[in-house]
C-alpha cells in the first residue's frame, strides 16, 4: 500500500508500520509501569555517581511516596513544580510522582542564570522548585517573593526542605485524583517556530502515544529490549532525554544509566563497564566520539545502537562513527517539542531493518499523518519537493500555556502543527531536513531564541538595535551572532557587548560573535529580516 495518499488536495504521508493500538487514554506512569509484574525485580534506574542500583519496584513505590508527599506540601492537582536538576535518580522520582498526583511538571536547566529560572518558574505559576543545595541561590529571592517552597535533594540550607520529606511519605497518602487523558503532564519550554520560549503543553494522551509510536506495537521495541542499558547522558530537563530515554526506557523494562556531566573518559569507561546497549545522543557528542583518540583503549561492541538526534548528523561524522564502532546501529530521529516531541524515527532497529539512506532523519512515526507544504501557498506538495514539514496525530501538544495567539499560530483548524522546518519526503518515504523557516538557533542540539538575546542586547543603553542569526560551526553546529547598531556617540565594544550578553544567560546563549553595523534590515511590518543577513553573511560580506 502506498503510503502517500492524496486526500482532496492533500498529499498526506505516513508510516511504512502498521498503525497500533494506543492505550492513550491511560495516565502516563500507569502506562509506564503497565507491565510491572514482569519487570518488578529488574533494574530500572543506575545511579552512575554511586553505582546504586533502583529496581523497577523501588522506583515505583518512591514515585507514589512522593505523589503523596508532594500534597502534604500543598501541592493539588493541577499545580506546577519546577525540577530544577541535573540528571538524578530524584529527577525521575519528582517528574513521576507529580504525575501521580496530576501535578505537572516544568523542567529547567540548573546551569541557567538567576533571571532565566524565574522567568520560566513565573509564567508556569510553578508553588514547588526541587533542586540542588548548589543552586538555591539562584531562586532564594524569586521562591521568598513569590512564596515559592524550595526542595534540595542533598542537604538543604535554611529555609528549603529535603527532598526526602516526599520520599518517606506513605505511599497510601495519595489523594484520589481522577485523571483526564488531556490533562498536561509536562510543561516543557521551547521558542517554537519564532519569538521567546514559550511553555509547551504535554498532556498525559500526548505523551503516551509518543512513547507508544516509538516502542509498542506488532513490530516491538524498535529501538529499546527489556535487557537493553540505556545510556541516559542527555539532560533529562530537555524532551528529548524524557521522552525517548525516560519513558521509552520505562515502557519496555529497560536499565537506565543515569550520567549526571557529560565527560567522554569517563562515558567510555561507563559503556565498558556497565555493558551499555544503547547510547542515545547529540552530534556534538558523536563528534567527540568520531575524534576520540583513546577509543580503541575501551570495549565498545556492547553498543548495538546509536540513537542521533536534536540537530542533523552529517554524512562524514555517520562515515567515522560507523568505523568506530561497527557493531553499531546508528539511526537518526527527528523531534521537536510541540510535536510530543518525535516526528520521526529510523527503522533500522525494526524486526525486519529497513535500510536508510545517509543524511535522512527516518519516516513519519505510526499513528500520525504528516505532509509537506508549499513555505508561501500552502499547498500540499507530493514526494520530492521540498516544503514545510506539518504533523498531525495524538502524540502533539495542546498548545501553548497562556498564549491563544502563539499556539493558533502553530497549530492550524484542521489539526496540522507546522513546524517551520523545510524539508522533503523521497520516494522511499525518507525524510530529509534541508533549511529551516524558524528562527531557531541549535548550538550543540540546544534551543536559542534570536528574540530573547535581541530583547537583551536593545535593553543595553549603549545598543540601538540588534538581529541574532546562526553561524555555522563544525563542533556546535551553529553559533549565535549578533549584528549591532550602537546608540548615538556610544563607544561600546564587540568584546563588552559580548560580555554583556554573557552576565544574564547560560554558557549555550552566549553571542559568540559581533558584527557592528549601521543597520539592521527590516520589512514594513517592523520585522528584522534575518534571512537578508544570513544570505549576507553566507556570501561573506562580513
Amino acid at each position: 500500500m502506498d503510503s502517500q495518499i492524496p486526500t482532496g488536495d492533500d498529499f498526506i504521508f505516513r508510516s511504512k508500520l502498521p498503525d497500533i493500538y494506543i492505550p492513550d487514554h491511560l495516565p502516563l506512569h500507569t502506562y509506564c509501569f503497565d507491565r510491572l509484574s514482569q519487570f518488578q525485580h529488574r533494574p530500572c534506574l543506575i545511579n552512575a555517581a554511586t553505582g546504586h542500583v533502583h529496581t523497577y519496584a523501588a522506583v515505583h513505590l518512591t514515585a507514589r511516596r512522593v505523589a503523596a508527599g508532594l500534597a502534604n506540601i500543598g501541592i493539588s492537582q493541577g499545580d506546577v513544580i519546577m525540577i530544577l536538576l541535573q540528571n538524578s535518580p530524584e529527577f525521575v522520582f519528582a517528574f513521576l510522582g507529580a504525575s501521580y498526583g496530576g501535578a505537572i511538571s516544568t523542567t529547567a536547566n540548573p546551569l541557567y542564570k538567576p533571571a532565566e529560572i524565574a522567568k520560566q518558574a513565573r509564567a508556569a505559576n510553578a508553588k514547588v522548585i526541587i533542586t540542588q543545595s548548589a543552586f538555591v541561590d539562584k531562586i532564594k529571592g524569586f521562591a521568598e517573593e513569590r512564596g515559592v517552597k524550595i526542595l534540595c535533594t542533598d542537604s538543604p540550607p535554611d529555609g528549603c526542605l529535603s527532598f526526602s520529606e516526599l520520599t518517606e511519605a506513605d505511599e497510601n497518602d495519595i489523594p484520589a485524583v481522577k485523571i483526564n487523558s488531556n490533562d498536561v503532564v509536562a510543561l516543557p519550554y521551547s521558542s517554537g517556530t519564532t519569538g521567546i520560549p514559550k511553555g509547551v503543553m504535554l498532556t498525559h494522551k500526548s505523551l503516551v502515544t509518543s512513547v507508544a509510536q516509538q516502542v509498542d506495537g506488532e513490530n516491538p521495541n524498535l529501538y529499546f529490549k527489556s535487557k537493553d542499558v540505556i545510556l541516559c547522558i542527555l539532560p533529562l530537563f530537555h524532551i528529548y532525554s524524557l521522552n525517548s530515554v525516560l519513558l521509552c526506557g520505562l515502557r519496555v523494562g529497560a536499565a537506565i544509566l543515569i550520567i549526571q556531566k557529560y565527560d567522554m573518559s569517563s562515558l567510555l569507561h561507563l559503556i565498558q563497564a556497565h555493558k551499555a546497549t544503547v547510547a542515545p545522543f547529540v552530534p556534538p557528542i558523536v563528534l567527540d566520539l568520531a575524534k576520540n583518540p583513546d577509543i580503541h583503549r575501551y570495549d565498545l561492541s556492547s553498543i548495538r545502537i546509536v540513537m542521533s538526534g536534536a540537530a542533523p548528523l552529517g554524512k562524514d561524522l555517520e562515515d567515522t562513527l560507523k568505523a568506530r564502532l561497527p557493531n553499531a546501529n546508528l539511526g537518526q530521529g527527528y523531534g521537536m517539542t510541540e510535536a510530543g516531541p518525535v516526528l520521526s524515527m529510523s527503522l533500522t532497529f525494526a524486526k525486519e531493518p529497513m535500510a536508510v539512506k545517509s543524511g535522512a532523519c527516518g519516516t513519519v512515526v505510526r499513528n500520525a499523518e504528516m505532509k509537506i507544504i508549499h513555505p508561501q501557498t500552502g499547498a500540499s506538495l507530493p514526494r520530492n519537493q521540498p516544503g514545510e514539514i506539518c504533523i498531525r496525530g495524538s502524540q502533539i501538544m495542546k498548545g501553548y500555556l497562556n498564549n491563544k495567539e502563539a499556539t493558533e499560530e502553530t497549530i492550524d483548524k484542521d489539526g496540522w502543527l507546522h513546524t517551520g522546518d523545510l524539508g522533503f519526503i523521497d520516494d522511499d518515504d525518507e525524510i530529509f531536513i534541508v533549511d529551516r523557516l524558524k528562527e531557531l538557533i541549535k548550538y550543540k542540539g540546544y534551543q536559542v531564541a534570536p528574540a530573547e538575546l535581541e530583547a537583551l542586547l536593545t535593553s543595553n543603553p549603549n545598543i540601538a538595535a540588534a538581529a541574532v542569526i546562526p553561524m555555522k560551526d563544525e563542533a556546535a553546529g551553529e553559533i549565535p551572532v549578533a549584528f549591532v547598531v550602537r546608540s548615538g556617540g556610544s563607544k561600546i565594544s564587540e568584546d563588552e557587548i559580548k560580555e554583556y550578553v554573557s552576565e544574564q544567560v547560560i554558557f549555550y546563549k552566549k553571542i559568540r560573535k559581533v558584527f557592528l553595523v549601521d543597520s539592521i534590515p527590516i520589512a514594513p511590518s517592523g520585522k528584522i529580516l534575518r534571512k537578508v543577513l544570513r544570505d549576507q553573511l553566507q556570501a561573506g560580506a562580513f
